[in-house]
């Protein structure tokens, strides 16, 4: 075994080695319940730094909660939001997105599936294999260039068709869309207003945030069928 931490984590040598090794101590119950813990081509990424409250765990939860009214509630498939492990043989990649979409077309056409639990029981799932129709990763502190410099061409190599970037730790919010093409992503074009398409949901979406009392902002994502 190789201690990484000898009073928090351990992590065994066959996970350092090759994808599969790190999937089955994933889905293992010898895995964490906390932190993140990510395979990238072959490199294991360790992040075991608190979520920071108002830049990272609320922006994640308002995006989520908006796609969850698009995606869920009109019957076109599910948002998945922390824990949700995706894993792509292809891109040597297995990873837990800060939020995910999955339409029910695309586990119809065999491009992301369910790997079950070992229980066996029904709807039990501890991973997706395969490409989602879209992640979003908010960016931290501890993961600003994984988000913005490792991950990205990774989720291509995934086929992974869109991508969302979202950092308002400074004065400039980003928020960025981008689309799979063939040569990567591209990041699509806000209008005049600020309004990016989304090519998988079909709408345009913006990041907007308001202060509250002072230095406390709040993040809204907003798109276009609102009002």
């Amino acid at each position: 075994m190789w201690n990484l931490c000898e009073e928090d984590i351990r992590i065994p040598r066959r996970a350092t080695r090759d994808l599969a090794g790190f999937r089955a101590w994933a889905v293992s119950s010898r895995f964490p319940e906390h932190g993140r813990i990510d395979f990238l081509a072959g490199n294991l990424e360790v992040d075991m730094s608190p979520e920071d409250l108002h830049t990272h765990g609320t922006v994640k939860s308002r995006i989520a909660a908006l796609l969850d009214r698009l995606v869920v509630d009109a019957g076109l498939g599910e948002v998945y939001i922390d824990r949700a492990r995706i894993s792509s043989p292809w891109a040597d990649l297995s990873v837990e997105p800060d939020v995910v979409v999955v339409f029910w077309e695309t586990l119809d056409s065999g491009r992301l599936r369910y790997v079950p639990a070992a229980s066996g029981e029904p709807d039990r799932y501890i991973e997706m294999e395969g490409a989602p129709d879209l992640v979003v990763e908010v960016v931290s502190n501890s993961s600003e260039r994984k988000d913005l410099i490792r991950l990205p061409p990774l989720y291509a190599a995934a086929g992974i068709p869109e991508l969302w970037l979202v950092d308002v730790r400074k004065k400039a919010i980003l928020f960025e869309i981008r689309a799979l093409g063939p040569a990567g992503y591209e990041a699509v074009k806000p209008d005049a207003a600020g309004w990016r398409p989304s090519p998988r949901l079909g709408r345009r979406f913006r990041l907007v945030r308001k202060e509250v009392r002072p230095g406390r902002w709040i993040y809204r994502l907003e798109h276009d069928g609102e009002g």
